[in-house]
């Protein structure tokens, strides 16, 4: 495994070690969970991609992929608090941020005590967030946007770093609540987990029912972990765009946009009810220029903005019913707009 990485502050480093640096503690970690989960290497990277760009990420797929575990794990090597909720349609908003309690002190005086939810962890594993009601599930809206919480007219600020990881299923439709198009556009990425191969689920399966298993070694130190992060998203938002890619980033928002009559892609006006809105623009910017350090660059490329279109626009992209009834998934329309939309 790789060395630990240096805890000097980013202001005794130079630009190319910040850089080296990004990479080192990223791929560090991707080597750590992956003794853990099999496969699923690009989602893992699609997850810290939303994590040091400082968005959150849904997560479809069937149980037992997982996703559960991934979660867990990344907290461990990063040092960081985790917490799962389990969405039912029983849930109610207290249980997730937290209500105020009637307590009693020594002297025998009461007063009111804010209990805080789950909520109030680094990351936040939102199982089957479909599950629960919309009331519930805006219920973290105002924690992920604002990072913080209101409680009977008590705001309650939550303690960076901060990524929610929802998750819901797509073959169970009956019982659950579509999420909303606002709370749908909040989410930095969506990200789709496949079945694994043959050859996966015969090492998932030696790994998990040995009689020892493999313990996540934290990469970073509890006391220095949110000042090594804040200072990698930092650098993340300092990764220079050019005009002419964020030129492109707009014509594709634009030309995703059914009301647009000059889309160089017919279908968009034909299957789309509506198209990405600007947060879809920062999404698609915001990955790629994490991307970018990966591949130790300080600059965005076409290609790092094309990595990471399917993953920022799929969810941003709402189909009608002509495509649900002819089987056109908003994949295939983000894969015609990076084929037709120029990039010049």
């Amino acid at each position: 495994m790789p060395a630990s990485p240096s805890p000097l502050s980013s202001e005794l480093l130079s630009p190319e070690q910040r850089v080296e640096r990004f990479r080192h503690i990223f791929a560090t970690i991707e080597e750590e969970v992956g003794q853990v989960i099999v496969g699923q290497r690009s989602i893992l990277r699609k997850i810290l991609t939303a994590f040091f760009a400082g968005g959150h990420v849904l997560i479809e797929s069937v149980p037992g992929l997982g996703k559960t575990l991934m979660a867990k794990s990344l907290s461990q090597a990063l040092a960081l608090s985790a917490k799962r909720i389990q969405f039912t349609p029983d849930l109610m908003p207290s249980d997730i941020v937290g209500t105020q309690v009637l307590s009693e002190g020594a002297d025998g005086r009461r007063y009111f005590e804010f209990k805080p939810g789950p909520v109030f962890a680094n990351i936040v594993l939102a199982d089957e967030i479909n599950r629960a009601t919309p009331k519930t599930q805006s219920a973290v809206l105002e924690a992920m946007e604002e990072q913080q919480v209101t409680v009977f007219g008590e705001t309650h600020t939550l303690t960076p770093p901060f990524l929610v990881a929802a998750t819901q299923n797509p073959v169970e439709i009956e019982g659950t609540y579509p999420l909303p198009e606002a709370q749908l556009d909040r989410f930095l990425l969506k990200l789709i987990i496949e079945s694994p191969s043959a050859a996966e689920v015969a090492e998932i399966v030696e790994r998990t029912t040995q009689e020892t298993q493999y313990r996540i070694k934290p990469v970073l130190s509890a006391d220095t972990a949110p000042a090594v992060i804040a200072e990698m998203q930092n650098l993340v938002r300092a990764v220079l765009l050019a005009p002419p890619l964020s030129l492109y980033i707009a014509r594709l928002i634009e030309a995703a946009t059914p009301s647009n009559p000059n889309s160089p892609v017919p279908e968009v006006t034909r299957y789309l009810r509506y198209g990405p809105s600007p947060r879809g623009a920062q999404a698609l910017t915001l990955g790629a220029k994490v991307n970018a350090l990966l591949d130790g660059r300080v600059h965005v490329s076409f290609e790092d903005i094309i990595d990471v279109a399917l993953s920022a626009l799929r969810h941003r992209c709402l189909l009608n019913f002509q495509a649900e009834a002819e089987g056109i998934s908003a994949d295939q329309i983000i894969e015609l707009l990076l084929k037709q939309v120029p990039k010049k």
